[in-house]
């Protein structure tokens, strides 16, 4: 089954994320912790819509994937809009221009009828472009800042990324569609995960409710992993793809709350 969404369906979707997280949504830019939070949420939600688009496809998870997808969509395009108003120099403001630039061709091949299994390496094409300049703008709010928090609050984010990458992967090696890096992409986001969840456990800046939270979410990871280690073996099947699907969305939900217990430091 295609992806297929109109614009009029898109703008009726209900405010929160579907499926296993819904997302805080804020109205506006409050302050940089806040922006740098919005700004590592665009990167995850380029993974997501790419995860949905995938779980559509295989036809896994109908209804929550096309939650997923249509709630990603309104969300990604209302906070371009507030991070590219709250820009706070020319620098990240062209960045942001570039990104909407690249969102308008991601969005279309999203809702494209066409849609198929062939043309999934398209999509990760501009997905990355999309992931690219989401990082991009990450960063340069961060520099921004010029706090050590600011630094934990975009590591912390790009956890929420790394988790729908791998799902986003992992999908796509299950559906056979194609791409010859998948397999060493998706072994790079997990050992890029463990590695921060190391980083930010010990971090100084880490409050005991923080710890207590990251704790929470390495025991989700490590039923993700145990999901995600199917990858590796023969015979990927609608259920496995399902448990992967449903773990990414538990894992994310868990380090957003961490990553904004991170935005709330110092703000």
């Amino acid at each position: 089954m295609s992806p297929v969404f109109t614009r009029r369906r898109l703008l009726h979707t209900g405010a929160a994320l579907a499926g296993a997280v819904a997302l805080p949504l804020q109205a506006q830019v409050h302050d940089l912790n806040d922006a740098i939070n919005k700004a590592g949420r665009q990167r995850m939600l380029s993974q997501r819509m790419a995860k949905a688009y995938l779980a559509l496809g295989m036809e896994i998870e109908h209804s929550a994937a096309q939650q997923v997808l249509e709630a990603s969509m309104v969300l990604f395009e209302r906070q371009l809009a507030e991070l590219k108003a709250y820009a706070p120099s020319p620098t990240i403001r062209a960045t942001y221009e570039a990104l909407d630039l690249a969102w308008q061709a991601y969005r279309a091949a999203l809702t494209d009828p066409r849609a198929s299994r062939d043309q999934v390496a398209a999509l990760v094409g501009l997905d990355s472009r999309v992931l690219a300049l989401s990082h991009q703008g990450t960063s340069q709010y961060e520099s921004a800042s010029g706090k050590s928090v600011g630094r934990l609050v975009n590591l912390c984010g790009r956890q929420r990324m790394l988790s729908q990458r791998c799902a986003k992967f992992y999908l796509a090696l299950a559906w056979d569609s194609g791409l010859p890096q998948a397999k060493a992409e998706l072994d790079k986001a997990r050992s890029e995960f463990v590695a921060a969840h190391a980083v930010l456990s010990a971090a100084p800046e880490a409050t005991p409710t923080i710890r207590d939270e990251l704790e929470l979410a390495r025991q989700q990871w490590m039923f993700f992993e145990n999901a995600l280690q199917f990858g590796n073996q023969a015979g990927l099947g609608a259920r496995r793809a399902s448990d992967v699907f449903r773990a990414s969305e538990n894992i994310l939900a868990a380090m957003d709350r961490v990553t904004g217990l991170y935005a709330r430091l110092s703000a």
